[in-house]
């Protein structure tokens, strides 16, 4: 199973979006975001919600607990 920080890339990749659009999305700097995808930092539980509602999957698909979006 993917770890979590590959899943946050790859779905914004699928989008052709960037560090900084997603970390508007869910309202925190890029630099945050960028640690988050690189796995330095947790993500806050408000910010996978955040997310998983973004972009339409669960967020055990994002944990990469499932390959089920």
């Amino acid at each position: 199973m993917k770890r979590y920080p590959e899943r946050l890339r790859e779905l914004r990749e699928d989008r052709d979006l960037l560090q900084k659009d997603i970390a508007k999305v869910i309202g925190t700097t890029q630099q945050v975001y960028s640690r988050y995808e690189n796995g330095q930092n947790e993500m806050p539980i408000r910010h996978l919600i955040t997310l998983a509602q973004f972009y339409g999957v669960t967020s055990d698909y994002i944990l990469g607990i499932n390959d089920n979006k």
